[in-house]
């Protein structure tokens, strides 16, 4: 295989569908920065109490986490992996304008449910796409490619939404968000849909035609492998996405009104150093192996958190959060890999990385509630060294159970269930 330029994909597949790709993730992340910390921003200024502003979030999370699974089995099923895409940006896209013209109550509600559920298929069909387009052999290079992509599209329109939000008003910002869907469109049409390999899209056979062959899903539930990467996932995710909410709460008592400067620095420096090593990661993942890289992702978690234990020092706080982007990086690009490495063969790639993004979403969900009572006990030094707990037990998991999953390529019996 020809190992080519960080900035160049690789030349055995189709190129001019690749390049679209770029684009795709680029406007895709665009696209859903407008419905990140912006709506609540917005839904405050407008009058909403927080407890409602938390329960239409949380609603948005809850249906996004209850159609994981059912996106998962829908996008290894269907033969136009684009349609999905298209079709679920542009309810994001629909969702956003929503926001922008009836920030009341019913409207934010049912917003916030389209969105969530869209956003379920979103992340698998890029996946979907990327493998179908360059197959099993480049998709590590293709995720890291997606991961730069994504990371520039996110810090680049955070800066301009900050910006319109500042000069115009926040409610301008959605309807700025929702027309980047018009290039987002445009990209995904380049993608030409011959390129996009149906079988492998999905993890089946070479079959290039809707019917391949695949395994049962309860092939999936039994490799102890798939179980045991999302135990680490679910770990991971358990202690990760509490650690800003505690530092931000931190950085409040000490450094008052400026700690909103403290932690905006705190969520861009991760990007930028997802958007610089991605690619690298991608590479690194066919040359040393799957699992090494693991280590090292799983491993800056409880490094990070046993630092902010330590400091309340706002500098060394952005310092230190260059640890997250090297996690991002890493599994950012290793969970849609390792499962296509773990799902080969079966036909169920896509229901794979569901089972593996409803376990993160349950970590995640949860992560914030278990730390908050830790802090509310012991304050937050505990708090940051009960992540750390969290993070050595996922390591742990990983260093005995998890094997190196880059040649294998599972024999299941294939049929229908």
């Amino acid at each position: 295989m020809v190992i080519t330029s960080l900035n160049t994909p690789h030349t055995d597949f189709p190129l001019e569908s690749q390049h679209a790709l770029d684009w795709l993730n680029f406007f895709l992340a665009a696209l859903l920065t407008g419905v990140g910390p912006f709506v609540a921003v917005y839904l405050t200024e407008r009058g909403w109490a927080p407890a409602d502003v938390g329960f239409v979030l949380t609603v948005g999370g809850l249906a996004g986490l209850l159609t994981q699974v059912p996106a998962g089995e829908l996008i290894d099923v269907a033969e136009s992996k684009r349609a999905i895409v298209g079709t679920a940006s542009g309810i994001v896209a629909l969702a956003l304008l929503v926001l922008g013209l009836r920030p009341d109550f019913p409207a934010v509600f049912v917003a916030a449910v389209m969105q969530g559920m869209a956003g379920s298929v979103l992340g698998p069909g890029i996946a979907a796409i990327s493998l179908g387009l360059v197959g099993h052999d480049g998709l590590a290079e293709r995720l890291g490619r997606n991961q730069r992509f994504a990371s520039i599209g996110g810090l680049t329109t955070a800066a301009i939404m900050g910006l319109t939000g500042y000069l115009v008003s926040t409610r301008a910002i959605f309807f700025a968000s929702a027309a980047l869907w018009v290039p987002l469109l445009f990209a995904l049409i380049r993608i030409h849909a011959a390129d996009i390999h149906y079988g492998r899209s999905c993890g089946a056979s070479d079959s290039h035609t809707k019917g391949a062959p695949r395994a049962s899903r309860v092939v999936l539930f039994k490799d102890h492998r798939l179980l045991t990467f999302a135990v680490c996932i679910f770990m991971f995710q358990l202690g990760n996405a509490s650690i800003l909410p505690l530092l931000g709460e931190r950085l409040v008592h000490v450094e008052g009104r400026s700690s909103t400067v403290v932690v905006s620095a705190l969520i861009l420096v991760p990007q930028i150093v997802v958007a610089a090593l991605a690619p690298s990661v991608g590479r690194a993942a066919d040359s040393w192996g799957r699992r090494p890289l693991f280590l090292i992702g799983l491993g800056m978690m409880p490094i990070r958190a046993a630092l902010f234990a330590l400091t309340a020092d706002p500098t060394l706080a952005i310092v230190i959060q260059v640890l997250d982007g090297v996690s991002g990086a890493t599994l950012g690009v290793l969970t849609a890999l390792i499962t296509a490495d773990l799902t080969k063969g079966t036909g169920r790639y896509n229901l794979g990385q569901a089972i593996i993004g409803t376990l993160s979403a349950v970590g995640a969900s949860l992560s914030t509630s278990m730390s908050g009572l830790v802090v509310n006990k012991f304050g937050d030094a505990a708090g940051f060294l009960s992540v750390t707990s969290i993070g050595l037990i996922a390591v742990a998991i990983l260093l005995l159970f998890m094997p190196e999953t880059k040649a294998l390529a599972p024999r299941p019996k294939l049929g229908t269930g």
